[in-house]
């Protein structure tokens, strides 16, 4: 190695990121004033700048190094692969307008690719790997012009500094940020962004030289593609990662390099990496496998990178088996092997303190450990591993006693729940062939307004939550507003929904969801063996935050019996009552229902779906008897869970469908079952959701332009699709013939009869201003698209394209 910054060693103990979004959601804030032109760039940037300070503080606090570069700077404002794109100055085409003449794109510019403008879509929205957060699609060609742009970060090392902290600056690493990217609108068919990588690393190592010359002695570089498979050769794929770490250890002057591979394993990408020249390469030990005696000799003997041990989850709330994970370790160090300690991911997966969550139940929670409490752990493991286990004896001894109590705890395994679950047959998972469900459907009207024309339009369930709907919900759980008058309130807000619908033309209603905080938590609300937090936000894309609920014990609805009582029905029978439209019955998948949730890790998450999809099937149940004919269970997150290397993806896909037919099987064949998905590459889970057998799916198409129909196609997928046309992520109100664009190149892959016309996704996070333009838009482009197409009034019903996948 060749630097001409300070030699500082590896640090014991890191973690490879922190929760970003505030305490308080203090950035989410900051961003949403900026945006609506309520503060200036510089009030923005101010923001940011004290909220980075304040966690640089809390982490030395916590027992981390001021001066050690054990504290990341990870601080995207909206996403770390946009942050990325910018300082590569890799601006899509269709945004060439915004860089200026040196190609570099300001702040405005950024936020223009993520939340689109006037005239252009943003950038595709999608999962990072297989978590709840959703990064931002680069969008790469042959001729997309690369130009450093190190401002932003280098000011982050200098703020830093300022306050006595030495930082270690972070980015998407080449390789992943080229196989996370897609081709752009000019690129020629077959063009794969991998091919740019030689004219990628030039920029990659001026960005180094800039941060070293800022000060940074170190900077961390992701790459957690290498722990996915690709569909790239894999003799390509290590020489590309030979490739790229040669020439970025190769320059003069730069900082020392860590490598993340966080996610799972590396597998045979291991060995070109950690013989390329870096000096600390990080291994996820919690989701991957513990290293092989072969891979442990790269770590071992002089020259050999730093074995930067992922020994704490980042991902999940549960305290860690510190006395296994500590044996772990000491195996590592015998093996030869220098070793640093840290977390398996970044923590911004996980919220911020347990401690701030007063009204969980005090075992629970001392059971659980967030973001603060996992840094602990590190700093604890990373000192047993340093001074022996005498020195964290007290907190070995916790942390044990912890897990045993767990064990024990009333409802954290429940008799009656687990004999159903045992008790159940392949017979009960599974609904009559689609051509006798079909029959049987044709025959009926949904609602006393008559069969559903051609492309029927519908929502996806939510509709906007207004300051009014969240003040009532915040004085009914304070307890100044009473249990009557919060009622009428949601009765009043539910007809305001269903009039509204109406009256833009709708065919098929939804009640709009107001007494839902979020699509998870409120199911959790009305579940055994679910606790909820109150400060335990996640980001989850740009300001959008979650608070994941917490699914602690075994699962059944709330109530007297083991089937519990119906929560939905109340509120969605009210809908039905106001209109001879037909209304939905909305409910939340049981894998969306896991995997946006902390799941209990002592037990198979198989076992776990089955517990939550009986569950569910009480409610569908109930809601058909009450006169619900349409019924949509929501799975967007099952492509979220799916495993990141193929050879585990099959098992994740039959239990997964399996959830979901046990789920929605119990209704007789005159019932429709909707489902809908987004966020995802769908073209990996075809044979998939056509397992699921719902009747229609709506699926998330308007960003991604409605690429997944072409995999639709290609499956032979026959039945009820909805792709959407409407990109709700983005503030932006689309134009009716932009929907009818969207519509038209749909009936290229999709026939009319099976067509449905609906956005995205839910309508919670838009103003009603834009909503109501947007939906106008909807209806009078699904009439004139019905119109071209001239097909003959009818139900919009499709037989199955086959058997169970």
């Amino acid at each position: 190695m060749s630097t001409t910054t300070p030699a500082v060693p590896f640090p014991a103990a890191t973690i490879t990121g922190y929760p970003r979004i505030g305490r308080r959601r203090e950035l989410k804030q900051a961003l949403e004033a900026y945006w609506a032109g309520r503060s200036t760039r510089e009030e923005l940037e101010a923001a940011a700048g004290e909220l980075q300070l304040a966690i640089y503080r809390r982490l030395v606090e916590l027992g981390l190094g001021a001066q050690d570069a054990s504290l990341p700077a990870a601080f995207p404002l909206y996403d770390q692969v946009l942050d990325t794109t910018v300082a590569l100055g890799a601006v899509p085409s269709r945004f060439a307008d915004l860089a200026g003449a040196d190609g570099r794109l300001d702040l405005d510019g950024s936020f223009v690719l993520a939340r689109g403008d006037a005239g252009r879509a943003p950038l595709e929205l999608t999962k990072w790997f297989d978590t709840n957060y959703h990064y931002l699609v680069p969008e790469i060609g042959p001729g997309t012009r690369f130009t450093a742009s190190a401002d932003r970060l280098v000011a982050d090392v200098r703020r830093a500094a300022e306050h006595g902290f030495t930082v270690r600056p972070v980015l998407v690493g080449p390789v992943s940020f080229l196989l996370l990217a897609k081709a752009d609108d000019d690129a020629p068919a077959g063009f794969d962004p991998l091919q740019r990588l030689a004219d990628l690393l030039p920029v990659y190592a001026q960005l180094l030289d800039a941060l070293a010359a800022a000060g940074a002695p170190w900077v961390q570089l992701e790459e957690p593609a290498l722990v996915a498979d690709q569909d790239v050769p894999a003799a390509r794929l290590a020489a590309a990662v030979q490739e790229a770490y040669s020439a970025l250890t190769a320059g003069p002057g730069r900082p020392r390099l860590l490598v993340t591979t966080s996610y799972g394993s590396p597998g045979a990408l291991l060995r070109p990496l950690a013989r390329s020249g870096v000096e600390a390469v990080h291994l996820d030990l919690v989701k991957g496998a513990a290293p092989a005696p072969a891979e442990l000799a790269l770590f071992a003997g002089e020259g050999a990178p730093v074995l930067v041990a992922g020994a704490v989850d980042g991902r999940n709330v549960w305290r860690a088996d510190l006395a296994g994970r500590l044996d772990q370790l000491d195996d590592l160090v015998r093996a030869g092997a220098r070793v640093a300690v840290a977390s398996s991911t970044s923590l911004f997966h996980v919220p911020h303190d347990v401690a701030e969550e007063t009204r969980l139940h005090p075992l629970l929670r001392s059971w659980l450990a967030f973001a603060d409490q996992k840094v602990g752990e590190v700093v604890t493991l990373a000192r047993g591993l340093a001074a022996g286990r005498g020195a964290v004896a007290d907190q070995l001894a916790e942390a044990a006693a912890a897990r045993r109590s767990r064990e024990d705890a009333p409802g954290v395994r429940d008799a009656a729940v687990r004999e159903r679950a045992a008790s159940l047959t392949s017979a009960e998972i599974g609904r009559a062939p689609a051509e006798v469900r079909r029959a049987a459907q044709e025959g009926r009207s949904f609602a006393a307004s008559g069969p559903l024309p051609p492309l029927p339009t519908t929502t996806i369930g939510s509709f906007p939550q207004t300051a009014e709907v969240r003040a009532a919900r915040a004085r009914h759980r304070a307890g100044s507003l009473p249990d009557a008058q919060y009622e009428g309130f949601l009765r009043e807000e539910i007809e305001r929904v269903v009039r509204l619908q109406e009256e833009l033309g709708l065919d098929v209603l939804v009640h709009g969801e107001a007494e839902r905080n979020d699509m998870v938590q409120y199911f959790a609300e009305h579940l055994d063996g679910f606790a909820t937090t109150v400060h335990g936000w996640v980001q989850s894309y740009g300001s959008r935050c979650t608070r994941p609920s917490i699914l602690w014990g075994d699962v059944s609805r709330e109530g007297p019996g083991l089937r519990g009582e119906a929560f939905t029905v109340p509120w969605i029978g009210h809908a039905q009552s106001l209109t001879d439209r037909p209304v939905k019955g909305m409910l939340t998948g049981p894998v969306t229902i896991l995997a946006w949730s902390f799941v209990r890790d002592d037990q198979p998450l198989e076992q776990t779906a089955r517990q939550v999809a009986l569950a569910l099937r009480d409610e569908v149940a109930d809601l058909e008897a009450a006169g619900i004919g349409i019924i949509q269970v929501d799975e967007p997150a099952l492509r979220e869970l799916l495993p990141l290397r193929r050879a585990d993806q099959q098992a994740y896909l039959g239990w997964s469908v399996d959830a979901f037919r046990l789920a929605t099987s119990g209704v007789r064949d005159e019932t429709q079952i909707h489902t809908h998905l987004c966020y995802s590459e769908f073209g990996e889970v075809v044979g998939a959701i056509d397992g699921l057998d719902a009747d229609v799916t709506s699926i998330e198409a308007a960003r991604s332009r409605m690429e997944v129909l072409t995999d639709l196609e290609a499956a032979g997928f026959s039945r009820g699709i909805g792709p959407g046309v409407w990109d709700i992520h983005s503030p932006r109100v689309p134009g009716q013939e932009e929907i009818e664009q969207l519509l038209e190149r749909a009936l290229e892959h999709v026939p009319a009869r099976t067509l449905w016309v609906n956005p995205d996704c839910g309508l919670k996070t838009r103003g009603y201003e834009e909503t109501k333009a947007s939906l106008e838009h909807l209806v009078a482009a699904a009439r004139t698209a019905r119109e071209r197409s001239a097909q003959p009034a009818g139900p919009a019903l499709i037989v199955q394209h086959g058997s169970r996948a």
